[in-house]
């Protein structure tokens, strides 16, 4: 009865997702639903204020750093015209020949530089609308276009992407968000690689039919129409480009120096005194993504001097970002916690655990099905590890393999099964974008579903032959 009342939620918890109803409501009910099914009515509000609250605090706890920080980079990025800057000139070396590459790679140089997703598609749909419309191919490629550059091998497998989703394994498994590089290029090549030949060939398909840009109602400003955005537009176009590009270099450039200069050096035994339970080599690779996202927002805000339209409203309006998505994913994980307490639990795990005597196949299967069904990365992520992490990687030691494969292998298997159609990230995409599932989500699935998959597999069968690097 208790795995049936699960399998009930989370089923209720995907569907009312899709249907638009906030997970910072929903996941404390259909954790509270589980437990009523479950029959433990008598410890159900012990079960929400310490088990719920207490691994939403605790996630809220180790991860809100790189949230506040990586939204407020993102807003910076965005206001100062870096983020535009950068774009344009991409735009300009490639031309409307190649809008589909153009797009793609701006968005990839933007999210694997700190930028958050959703401020890249904010920033790149405009400049993406005009390029199609030159080149005339199909509006309804232009969202599986970002979704490539933005949702999948930058957020993924890239090593070193300050994106939250490689940040989550380091307290899990005492990694950095360099882990297995040498594997996650190979699966970025894959993934980069294979989209492209399938939007080329979407895009021949569509001239072979004599299907163009389309009609639609893009809802242009009215000419003559003056206000802040528009000042703000302005000011974008004066950032220089090496300028532009500085703030992402440095967010790369300096967390690789302290992960793999400065912090292996140093001895932490005087830390001992004061932070008796803390073991600090589990925490050098979020500090150093931490310094890493602080002195490019510090840098981005002295490069901004006397272009600011409003530095006070962009900092704020990049701090509030992070709020929302923090504490939705903090809420999934909260949920996972009431999952995991109960007795029907052990089940599901139980069976997870022995999908494969391959650690990397079981964990591979775990986040994809736990992303999926919470529609989201980090979300689905964070469950897995916080309920099967230390399983995995007791697995792991045993059969002889490198902590670093288990950290890209869950990162890259949490970005495959979570764009489903009830995913807000997607939802979100496509109404920038002006477009519906019917029109897109097809090729998007291609995008962040099928390509990813296939890198997935390349980047397991690699690691368990040749181990990680």
């Amino acid at each position: 009865m208790s795995t049936l009342a699960i399998v009930v939620s989370l089923l209720l918890l995907m569907f009312l997702a899709y249907r638009g109803y906030t997970v910072l409501l929903l996941a404390p009910l259909m954790a509270a639903l589980a437990v009523l099914l479950s029959g433990d009515v008598a410890v159900l509000l012990p079960i929400y204020t310490d088990t719920f609250m207490r691994a939403l605090g605790n996630y809220v706890l180790a991860f809100f750093p790189v949230f506040l920080l990586g939204a407020l980079f993102g807003q910076l990025m965005a206001d100062s015209g870096a983020a535009t800057a950068i774009a344009q000139w991409i735009e300009r070396t490639l031309g409307p020949k190649h809008a589909i590459l153009t797009v793609v790679l701006a968005c990839s140089i933007l999210t694997y530089g700190g930028v958050s997703l959703f401020v890249v598609a904010f920033a790149i749909y405009p400049i993406a609308k005009s390029l199609f419309q030159d080149a005339d191919i199909p509006k309804r490629l232009v969202a599986p276009a970002i979704a490539l550059g933005s949702f999948t091998f930058t957020m993924t497998a890239m090593p070193g992407t300050p994106a939250i989703q490689n940040a989550i394994p380091i307290k899990f498994y005492g990694t950095n968000t360099f882990a297995a590089p040498g594997l996650g290029l190979i699966g970025s090549a894959i993934i980069f690689a294979l989209g492209m030949l399938w939007l080329r060939s979407r895009e021949r398909a569509a001239r072979a039919r004599g299907e163009g840009y389309g009609i639609h109602a893009d809802n242009l400003k009215a000419k003559g129409q003056v206000g802040e955005a528009d000042m703000a537009g302005d000011a974008r176009r004066t950032m220089p480009l090496l300028l532009a590009l500085l703030p992402l270099v440095l967010v790369i450039g300096v967390n690789a120096l302290f992960t793999y200069g400065i912090f292996p050096g140093m001895h932490w035994d005087f830390l001992a005194e004061r932070f008796a339970s803390m073991d600090a080599s589990k925490q050098t690779g979020m500090w150093a993504l931490i310094i890493a996202l602080v002195v490019s927002c510090i840098t981005l805000v002295l490069l901004g001097l006397g272009r600011w339209v409003n530095l006070q409203q962009t900092i704020n309006k990049g701090v509030l970002g992070s709020m929302l998505p923090i504490f939705n994913t903090a809420s999934e994980v909260g949920y996972g916690a009431v999952i995991a307490s109960l007795a029907g639990f052990a089940i599901i795990r139980d069976a997870v655990l022995n999908v494969s005597s391959n650690p990397l196949i079981s964990e591979a299967v775990a986040m994809n099905v736990l992303a999926g069904i919470t529609g989201s990365s980090s979300g689905g992520l964070s469950i897995a590890l916080q309920t099967l992490g230390a399983d995995y990687l007791k697995m792991a030691v045993e059969a002889g393999i490198s902590p670093d494969l288990l950290h890209r292998v869950a990162v890259m298997s949490a970005g495959v099964f979570d764009t489903l159609p009830h995913c807000g990230a997607i939802i979100t995409l496509l109404s920038i974008c002006g477009l519906t599932h019917r029109q897109s989500y097809l090729n998007i699935a291609m995008m962040t579903i099928v390509m990813p998959l296939i890198a997935l597999t390349a980047v397991i069968a690699l690691g368990t032959v040749f181990g990680s690097f």
